[in-house]
């Protein structure tokens, strides 16, 4: 399953994000498959679209984050999925 997590943080939360970024390079855990990800440049928002089989191993990835932003967390299909879905 493909997940696309939308972030966004607050001001105060900068410099903790930067340092851990830097130490762990934010990548996700064996289990979940990085994709992609992109910085909202001059904001505080982004996202980063990530493929996992396993919603519990996800969810530890962004709960090891929440306690500097907040995400928006949906599953998404590709055209081709989306196709086989549609009556």
């Amino acid at each position: 399953m493909i997940y696309v997590a939308a972030w966004s943080y607050t001001p105060e939360n900068v410099r903790s994000i930067i340092a851990r970024f830097k130490e762990t390079g934010g990548l996700p855990p064996a289990g979940v498959k990085l994709l992609g990800r992109w910085h909202g440049v001059g904001t505080n928002k982004g996202v980063v679209v990530v493929e996992s089989d396993d919603p519990v191993t996800m969810a530890k990835y962004l709960n090891g984050w929440a306690d500097l932003a907040s995400f928006d967390v949906y599953p998404a299909l590709t055209d081709e999925d989306v196709a086989k879905s549609l009556l």
